[in-house]
Protein backbone atom coordinates (compact mmCIF):
# COMPACT_ATOMS: atom_id res chain seq x y z
CA UNK A 1 0.00 0.00 0.00
CA UNK A 2 1.28 3.46 -0.91
CA UNK A 3 -0.23 6.64 0.51
CA UNK A 4 0.41 10.08 -0.93
CA UNK A 5 -0.82 12.97 1.20
CA UNK A 6 -0.91 16.72 0.71
CA UNK A 7 -2.43 19.68 2.50
CA UNK A 8 -3.54 21.29 -0.75
CA UNK A 9 -7.03 22.12 -1.86
CA UNK A 10 -10.00 20.02 -0.73
CA UNK A 11 -11.57 17.84 -3.43
CA UNK A 12 -15.36 17.58 -2.99
CA UNK A 13 -16.80 14.02 -3.08
CA UNK A 14 -18.75 14.72 -6.27
CA UNK A 15 -15.49 15.58 -8.10
CA UNK A 16 -13.32 12.75 -6.78
CA UNK A 17 -14.25 10.10 -9.35
CA UNK A 18 -13.79 12.52 -12.27
CA UNK A 19 -10.12 12.95 -11.30
CA UNK A 20 -9.53 9.43 -12.62
CA UNK A 21 -11.07 10.18 -16.04
CA UNK A 22 -8.75 11.12 -18.90
CA UNK A 23 -8.41 14.89 -19.49
CA UNK A 24 -10.62 15.73 -16.49
CA UNK A 25 -9.43 17.93 -13.64
CA UNK A 26 -11.06 19.33 -10.55
CA UNK A 27 -13.06 22.52 -11.00
CA UNK A 28 -10.66 24.37 -8.72
CA UNK A 29 -7.65 23.26 -10.79
CA UNK A 30 -9.42 24.36 -13.98
CA UNK A 31 -10.16 27.80 -12.53
CA UNK A 32 -6.64 28.33 -11.20
CA UNK A 33 -3.37 28.84 -13.01
CA UNK A 34 -2.31 25.26 -12.22
CA UNK A 35 -1.11 23.53 -15.34
CA UNK A 36 -2.03 19.96 -16.14
CA UNK A 37 -3.52 17.73 -18.77
CA UNK A 38 -5.58 15.42 -16.62
CA UNK A 39 -3.52 12.34 -17.51
CA UNK A 40 -1.59 11.51 -14.31
CA UNK A 41 -4.29 10.01 -12.10
CA UNK A 42 -5.98 8.04 -14.93
CA UNK A 43 -2.57 6.55 -15.73
CA UNK A 44 -1.94 5.65 -12.08
CA UNK A 45 -5.36 3.97 -11.88
CA UNK A 46 -4.76 2.00 -15.07
CA UNK A 47 -1.37 0.75 -13.85
CA UNK A 48 -2.75 -0.15 -10.40
CA UNK A 49 -5.72 -2.05 -11.87
CA UNK A 50 -3.53 -3.81 -14.45
CA UNK A 51 -1.60 -5.23 -11.49
CA UNK A 52 -4.75 -6.29 -9.60
CA UNK A 53 -4.77 -3.23 -7.38
CA UNK A 54 -6.79 -0.09 -6.87
CA UNK A 55 -6.52 3.61 -6.09
CA UNK A 56 -8.74 5.70 -3.89
CA UNK A 57 -8.93 9.25 -2.61
CA UNK A 58 -9.89 10.70 0.77
CA UNK A 59 -10.19 14.47 1.02
CA UNK A 60 -11.38 16.69 3.87
CA UNK A 61 -10.82 20.44 4.30
CA UNK A 62 -9.30 20.01 7.77
CA UNK A 63 -7.07 17.02 6.92
CA UNK A 64 -6.03 17.51 3.31
CA UNK A 65 -6.07 14.88 0.58
CA UNK A 66 -4.72 11.34 0.63
CA UNK A 67 -4.46 9.07 -2.39
CA UNK A 68 -4.12 5.38 -1.52
CA UNK A 69 -2.68 2.90 -4.01
CA UNK A 70 -3.24 -0.72 -2.99
CA UNK A 71 -1.31 -3.39 -4.90
CA UNK A 72 -1.07 -7.14 -4.28
CA UNK A 73 2.33 -8.64 -3.48
CA UNK A 74 2.04 -10.93 -6.50
CA UNK A 75 0.27 -9.54 -9.58
CA UNK A 76 0.74 -12.64 -11.76
CA UNK A 77 -2.82 -13.93 -11.16
CA UNK A 78 -4.15 -10.65 -12.63
CA UNK A 79 -2.07 -10.53 -15.81
CA UNK A 80 -4.99 -11.48 -18.08
CA UNK A 81 -7.78 -9.66 -16.25
CA UNK A 82 -9.56 -6.73 -17.95
CA UNK A 83 -8.98 -3.22 -16.62
CA UNK A 84 -11.18 -0.13 -16.45
CA UNK A 85 -11.41 1.78 -19.71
Amino acid sequence: MVLVHNHGSYIPPEEQETLFQVFRRSLQAERSNQRGWGLGLPLVRAVAEAHGGSIGVDSLPERGTTFTIDLPKDARPFQHCPTTE
